[in-house]
């Protein structure tokens, strides 16, 4: 079951086992907030264990691994995938508080890679720490560290 995402109201409903789970969910809002204002999109989440949010933990774990061997340790609690102006976005909120998303423009030659963001108080994770994160300071989530890597191949 999908659950619409509050960036008014922030709410840790689905996050409650993250030890930061008011960042996350502050991180998870600030999500929401950016495709409401810019696409008009209604930002929504299902728990990772469902079909369909199994389904996009998967997809993101396969171009995580194809592209650099990456394997995130932390629990998958939501996910969500959706398409918008040629740009099919998958989201993987972590129990650790890691939120991975992936922009994969459909048209070829677009855009397309892989963002990480680390919620206020989260220690980076030891399979990004070749990663270097840069700081951005947000009303709902406090101060996210951000990175990102560009998909190379074909997914």
């Amino acid at each position: 079951m999908t659950t619409p995402v509050d960036f008014v109201e922030v709410s840790t409903v689905g996050l409650e086992s993250s030890p930061v789970a008011p960042a996350l969910a502050g991180l998870r809002a600030n999500e929401a907030r950016y495709f409401k204002n810019k696409y008009g999109h209604d930002f929504t989440t299902e728990p990772a264990s469902s079909p369909a949010g199994s389904a996009v933990v998967d997809r993101v774990a396969e171009v995580l691994r194809d592209e650099r061997g990456i394997v995130i340790a932390s629990p998958a609690l939501e996910a969500t995938e959706f398409e918008v102006e040629g740009v099919r976005w998958s989201y993987v909120f972590y129990e650790s508080g890691l939120s991975i998303n992936v922009l994969y423009t459909l048209a070829e030659g677009g855009k397309r890679a892989v963002g990480f963001k680390l919620s206020d108080g989260m220690a980076v994770p030891e399979e990004l720490a070749a990663f270097k994160f840069a700081r951005q300071r947000s009303k709902l989530a406090g101060t996210i560290r951000g990175s990102y890597f560009v998909i190379k191949h074909e997914h």
